[in-house]
């Protein structure tokens, strides 16, 4: 397991060195994230195949920069449901009714931002996919 983050370090610094400090501190929790959320490295590989699609079928910057903001909003709230578990474990280790609920809505949340993500791949990804199979139709 890594070193925590020396926080009193980081109130302290100014500057360079607390900016510094902070950063190491978030790719520390990116790392852990990766290294323990299945459903993190799920969402990543389906940014993948997203962003290769988007490649192949040459979408224009107005379509990657929404794409790329879509898929930052799913990540994030991946990791935000994986903080709030972990302070939820944190702060009740046994099982509580509130602390299901709130682990729950934390997932729910998750799936929202997912869902909303299909929604704007089918309106990013559709048209050109549907031109390319008329196309094909029409070859045949």
């Amino acid at each position: 397991m890594a070193a925590p983050c020396d926080l009193d370090a980081i109130r302290c610094a100014r500057g360079w060195p607390r900016l510094v400090a902070s950063f190491r501190c978030a790719f520390r929790g990116l790392a852990e994230a990766w290294r323990c959320q299945q459903n993190l490295r799920i969402h990543v590989g389906v940014a993948a195949a997203v962003g290769a699609l988007a490649a192949l079928l040459r979408l224009g910057p107005l379509q990657w920069a929404i794409l790329a903001l879509t898929y930052s909003l799913v990540l994030a709230a991946e990791l935000v449901n994986s903080a709030l578990e972990a302070l939820i474990d944190l702060v009740s280790p046994g099982y509580h009714p509130l602390a299901r609920q709130a682990k729950d809505v934390a997932a729910g949340a998750v799936l929202v931002t997912a869902l909303g993500a299909v929604v704007v791949g089918l309106l990013i990804f559709g048209p050109p996919l549907w031109a390319r199979a008329t196309a094909l139709g029409k070859r045949n």
